[in-house]
């Protein structure tokens, strides 16, 4: 007998696990960090939206015009090393150099010739932690909130137009999805994750499916933020940030089967809501 996770239990249990883990990164990294001298929460909202769109057109363009047969080429590599970074950000300040850089690598090379479901997942996980200590230390809580809200539109928009799924169905043809991947069935986590086809998922009802997929961003958006709260304003602010992005994240999925009838929902903008709530309440009474 098959056993069966809901996508609802599959998000909220990656999300939990991702906050509880990047929380614990960013503790144990932070007086390393301020050792080094990285800017403390000085960075402009100016560059990390410059940054973030231009990222967007670069590969939307990517995937447009470089044959496939490039693409999962470029975009494996471009995926092994984000993993690597993941790594390598986690256990650099605390462990011989030789070990992160060789931990680091082994990450890396397993995506590329092992790129099962739940190494993926795994690894994804750990980028997202890693990538949310770092750039909660470089932006303040209300520059990424605003970051989040305006991410919100877009997302809206490239849900509403087409180019959410085009660009992420055009990538798992790459063996390279930006997303967590939630099979129906436990065991399939086992399966290549090039057996994810998301173009497909907008053509079957959402009983009949046999993934569920949650993009990174939805993901490491609310945790960069708790991590910046975090800095900002201590553990407490920071995991009752996180819990109303958890609380978003369920209100995303219920919009989907009750609003969208199973079809993409941006789920970023109940999350972005709930964390600014859970922010503002946090900030002003957990401090």
């Amino acid at each position: 007998m098959k056993f069966r996770l809901s996508p609802y239990l599959w998000s909220v249990g990656i999300m939990a696990a991702a906050l509880a883990f990047s929380l614990f990164v960013a503790n144990y990294n932070q007086p390393a960090m301020a050792e080094a001298q990285i800017p403390y929460q000085a960075t402009p909202l100016w560059l990390i939206l410059t940054y973030f769109f231009s990222a967007v057109v670069v590969i939307a363009l990517v995937l447009f015009f470089l044959p496939m047969k490039y693409l999962k080429y470029v975009f494996r590599v471009v995926f092994a090393i984000m993993f690597a970074w993941g790594v390598l950000v986690v256990t650099f300040f605390h462990l011989p150099d030789a070990a992160s850089y060789t931990l680091a690598a082994l990450a890396g090379l397993a995506w590329i010739f092992f790129a099962r479901i739940w190494l993926h997942n795994l690894l994804l996980l750990v980028a997202l932690a890693a990538a949310a200590s770092v750039f909660g230390f470089v932006f303040s809580p209300w520059t990424f909130m605003i970051f989040m809200l305006v991410v919100s539109v877009y997302d809206v928009l490239s849900v509403r137009f087409g180019l959410m799924v085009w660009m992420a169905d055009k990538l798992s043809n790459t063996v390279s999805l930006p997303a967590f991947v939630f099979p129906k069935n436990v065991a399939d986590v086992r399966l290549n994750l090039q057996s994810v086809q998301v173009g497909e998922l907008k053509n079957v009802s959402a009983e009949k499916r046999e993934h569920t997929i949650l993009g990174g961003g939805d993901i490491g958006f609310p945790l960069m933020l708790a991590n910046s709260v975090y800095f900002a304003h201590g553990m407490n602010a920071a995991i009752l940030t996180g819990a109303f992005a958890i609380v978003g994240l369920v209100g995303a999925f219920l919009m989907q089967k009750f609003l969208y009838k199973g079809k993409p929902v941006p789920a970023l903008p109940p999350i972005a809501i709930m964390s600014l709530i859970g922010f503002l309440i946090g900030s002003n009474y957990l401090v």
